[in-house]
């Protein structure tokens, strides 16, 4: 008894290391989010021109800068960014561990590019997370569905659930709002689950598709069963045959043996 108890807390420690390392990438992000804020809030430096200036050089920084600056005027922008980012990132790490630091560079980076790139000219900065939440909600729910892996597909459903109402974002709704990064930012992470469709996790293999990778030629079953019916069938003519071939006697006693075993009584 022991023994299981102790196999059983190894096994429930090896299962939660790596959520454990998953949350901790996600609360690292959440942390450094926080003290980019706090650094705004306190010095005199304008955080906010570090932000994307769309089809400007000077905004290109803003590539690198964007997603980890927030509105110190308004505390609900990084409020608001501050879960989803976490629930996201520990989902992506944890489902996606091989690709998710590529992946969350890759959200990070192209989702500014394509806003500096595709946004209108109007001297605004754009600032904070938002791309890339929703490059990482964008890639969750499209790369499970591609995946075809029960697993991943729950995970896609997951999101849909818990983030699906941010699918209004993409669409201009207020001035402050950047529906231009929203917009980027699912376009990225759609861009990145075909990119990386064929790493990562992928559903189980059958026994067949091995044998086809290791150049194993799978036996003939419908040969094999073919041949089967063949020998019956061939098993069962010969039966017939050897039974129309059986002659039966039928024994009729001489009539003349009987009449003299007749005389012979009477003597």
């Amino acid at each position: 008894m022991g023994f299981d108890i102790g196999f059983k807390m190894k096994n429930t420690r090896t299962r939660d290391k790596p959520l454990k390392e998953a949350a901790l990438f996600g609360f690292l992000v959440l942390v450094l989010m926080w003290l980019v804020y706090w650094a705004d809030y306190i010095f005199v430096f304008d955080f906010h021109r570090l932000g994307v200036l769309p089809k400007r050089i000077q905004g290109l920084k803003g590539i690198f800068f964007m997603p980890w600056i927030h509105a110190h005027d308004d505390i609900k922008h990084i409020i608001n960014n501050s879960p989803a980012i976490f629930m996201l990132t520990t989902l992506l790490f944890y489902s996606y561990r091989s690709i998710a630091f590529r992946v969350f560079i890759g959200s990070w980076l192209l989702s500014g590019l394509l806003l500096w790139i595709y946004a209108d000219d109007k001297g605004t900065y754009h600032i904070g997370m938002s791309a890339v939440i929703y490059a990482l909600a964008s890639f969750l729910f499209i790369s499970g569905f591609l995946r075809k892996y029960f697993p991943l597909q729950a995970l896609s459903l997951l999101v849909v659930f818990l983030y699906g109402s941010m699918v209004w974002g993409i669409f201009p709704s207020h001035p402050r709002i950047s529906w231009e990064g929203h917009l980027m930012g699912s376009i990225s992470g759609i861009f990145l689950a075909f990119i990386y469709r064929k790493k990562g996790p992928q559903p189980p293999k059958m026994q067949y598709e091995i044998e086809k990778e290791l150049g194993i030629e799978p036996p003939d079953l419908e040969g094999m069963y073919l041949e089967k019916l063949a020998q019956e069938k061939a098993a069962m003519e010969a039966k017939e045959d050897q039974k129309a071939q059986q002659v039966t006697y039928h024994y009729i006693p001489n009539a003349k043996s009987e009449d003299d075993k007749n005389q012979a009584s009477d003597l």
